[in-house]
């Protein structure tokens, strides 16, 4: 479903703030493959991301994407392949529109336009079933305005949204970063059952170590724009996390160093404390 092949990246080429963001990436996903992706700080994990999704332009190599070459197309036509939910759960939403105007916009999405104005009862009582997978009570609030929605509410009808027209790929950007530890499982666990029942293929960058062991049924770890660790299946589910830290630090060379990684591991605390 996914194919990466030798893609690298540079920032400011040529100046004192040159940066070699990837270095010779190569990844192949598998249909319905769930793959989580961690490393620290500057390690190229979201730049990966963008990469796929159009943001910037690579500077060689190649990406398909269920077996068409998206490489050299601008963001806005590789939309139709792709589903994304980024870290703020203020992006991917329109504040000032009501949930079953978001949900209209996600469901049209790449369809012919019309004149024919206004939600039909049929597609109101579907958004209705949609939402009560969410398990937030948002299926009687059809008509509230999405800027009343809390963070953790509006990323989830973000990830309802991004996963309405069954995308080919999934891109999931640190999406519960910004949201406290029972929300943000909360979220991790939505988001698990809409992957499985859709068997959707999906990378998800996470600074959440134990996250990323637990969900997916793969893993991967990046360090200086190229990915060292990959592992999977039932590797992958008996890790832990010191063995992800030693298999990180025989493959680099250097000891695991990430802010968020450290913030993340005082929340786990947090929340086992409460």
């Amino acid at each position: 479903m996914l194919n990466i092949s030798d893609v690298e990246k540079t920032f400011n080429p040529g100046t004192i703030n040159e940066k070699k963001a990837l270095n010779g990436i190569n990844l192949h996903l598998a249909e319905g493959d769930f793959v989580t992706v961690i490393g620290g700080n500057g390690a190229g994990k979201s730049t990966m991301l963008n990469m796929v999704a159009g943001v910037y332009p690579v500077d060689c190599g190649n990406i398909v994407i269920d077996g068409v070459d998206i490489t050299h197309l601008p963001e806005y036509k590789r939309a139709k392949y792709l589903g994304r939910v980024f870290q703020d759960p203020m992006t991917g939403t329109a504040a000032d529109m009501q949930i079953e105007e978001n949900l209209a916009l996600a469901a049209r999405r790449g369809k012919r336009r019309t004149l024919r104005v206004g939600i039909t009862s049929k597609e109101r009582a579907e958004y209705k079933e949609l939402l009560k997978i969410l398990g937030l009570g948002l299926e009687n609030r059809l008509t509230a305005k999405v800027g009343l929605l809390s963070g953790g509410q509006r990323q989830a009808l973000t990830l309802l949204m991004a996963t309405l027209k069954k995308p080919k790929l999934l891109l999931l950007d640190e999406h519960t970063a910004a949201l406290d530890p029972k929300t943000a499982k909360k979220v991790l666990e939505i988001t698990d059952e809409i992957v499985s029942k859709d068997n959707l293929t999906t990378l998800m960058i996470t600074h959440n170590m134990h996250d990323a062991i637990e969900y997916g049924n793969r893993l991967i770890m990046m360090h200086e724009g190229r990915i060292i660790v990959d592992v999977s299946g039932e590797e992958k589910k008996k890790l832990t996390i010191p063995e992800l830290l030693e298999l990180f630090e025989k493959a680099s060379g250097s000891e695991f160093a990430s802010d968020k990684v450290m913030l993340s591991k005082k929340q786990e605390a947090y929340l086992c404390s409460i």
